[in-house]
């Protein structure tokens, strides 16, 4: 089962994407970005989730940056799922390397579709 790392420092966003992937992927959690890398290298999941605004030393951005720079991690497929619904911040991340962008309120089922047709 592949693993997805769920980034988000609203405990109540983690549950719900962690309720709606859990039966199909293996799910750990990170609630700011520090622990988030942490949990990438030790894991190595196939996809991170990732919020944008989170506090502490890094944002999500920081974090996707560090993931794709780093060769042992950039094959790791990130999407942002932020309250930042600009179009700027969503060409932003694309160009840092983000391969989906989410908008909160977001769709759960809308994620675990684009989950599940992405991981191989």
């Amino acid at each position: 089962m592949a693993t997805i790392l769920i980034v988000d420092d609203h405990s109540d966003i983690r549950r719900l994407l962690s309720i709606t992937l859990g039966k199909e992927f293996t799910i750990i959690e990170a609630e700011d970005g520090l622990s988030a890398l942490e949990a990438v290298r030790h894991h190595h999941p196939k996809l991170v989730l990732l919020d944008v605004m989170m506090p502490g030393d890094m944002d999500g951005l920081q974090v996707l940056d560090a993931i794709k720079a780093d060769p042992s991690t950039r094959d790791i497929l990130v999407a942002m799922v932020t309250a930042r619904g600009q179009s700027a911040d969503h060409d932003d991340a694309r160009k840092r390397g983000a391969d989906a962008y989410f908008i909160k309120p977001f769709s759960p089922l809308q994620v675990v579709s684009w989950a599940r047709s992405h991981i191989q």
